[in-house]
């Protein structure tokens, strides 16, 4: 079988990226059940981080511990990647070691240069100009909420980030409506906007949040201030502070609307306590979904079926 990395949403067809949903679905409703099937019995997946986390390294260990694999984690003080090892020189260490590595890391050419020199499957799971596996269970999130994606609108309020831009590919592969509301100065990379509109996305940037939220069936939100960008703090926040998501906002949407954010959230700047809290709020849907989505994902790779 030919090595299937995953570095951007565009590394799917969109018969793949609907084949890892599906799967993803179905071991969500399993896992339910008590009825887990060790799909990738005796694998080992490297947890490659030079980025903190939550949600990205507690879903993908459990994620693998429940599908019969183990894990290795690998922090930024073990590898110091970029500075003590090579990219390519880790890659290929650690492709006689293990069966699949994910890596979250800041250059999306570390991602790229590992998958280049690796044996096995290698899994973006967050660099920063890209986040496919946020958006997969973003996805998953969508379809158990609203019985689809396709024919959707998904507001974005904030800033023109990886997960905007892993949001802009979803939208190239997936018919439906993507529009990022953000201030001027914080739009998207021109080159992965311009592809996704020459590709056919039905996508949108305005630095008006009430327009992009209006008719919105979706309201997505993150950090204005993301790891790496701390110096920054002062000058971010004044520039989004009329980009919040809070009642007011939400109003402006359809009245079924349902409000999304990928966590860490700063509670009271990019969005409010009671919207976070309300009964829109999927949030806590979407963080349990990475470990459904990466489930799926990490089988697809590794062609293991279902």
């Amino acid at each position: 079988m030919e090595k299937r990395d995953v570095l951007t949403l565009r590394d799917l067809t969109r018969a793949e990226l609907h084949e890892v949903l599906s799967l993803a679905a179905v071991l969500k409703q399993e896992r339910r059940e008590g009825r887990q099937r060790p799909l990738l019995a005796g694998k080992k997946l490297a947890l490659l981080f030079q980025k903190p986390s939550l949600r990205t390294r507690a879903t993908f260990d459990v994620g693998m511990n429940e599908l019969g694999g183990s894990t290795l984690f690998l922090g930024p003080d073990e590898v110091r990647l970029g500075e003590r090892e090579t990219p390519a020189d880790c890659a290929r260490v650690l492709c006689r070691l293990v069966d699949i590595i994910a890596v979250r890391t800041f250059a999306q050419d570390i991602v790229a240069e590992m998958a280049r020199f690796g044996s096995v499957p290698v899994i973006n799971a967050l660099s920063d100009l890209y986040h496919p596996c946020q958006v997969l269970s973003d996805l998953l999130t969508l379809q158990e909420c609203k019985g689809r994606v396709e024919g959707l609108k998904v507001a974005f309020v904030g800033d023109g980030n990886n997960v905007a831009h892993s949001w802009l590919l979803a939208a190239e592969k997936l018919p439906f409506r993507f529009i990022l509301a953000c201030p001027e100065g914080f739009e998207p990379d021109e080159e992965i906007y311009d592809s996704v509109v020459a590709g056919g996305g039905d996508v949108a940037v305005t630095h008006d949040p009430g327009a992009a939220v209006s008719g919105a069936d979706a309201i997505y939100t993150d950090v204005w201030v993301s790891m790496g960008q701390e110096a920054e703090a002062g000058g971010r926040q004044d520039a989004f502070a009329a980009f919040q998501v809070n009642r007011e906002l939400v109003a402006r949407a359809n009245e079924d609307v349902v409000v999304m954010h990928c966590l860490p959230a700063h509670r009271g700047e990019e969005i409010t306590d009671e919207v976070i809290e309300s009964r829109r709020s999927v949030v806590f849907d979407q963080a349990e979904n990475r470990l459904h989505a990466q489930k799926a994902l990490m089988v697809w790779c590794l062609g293991a079926g279902a």
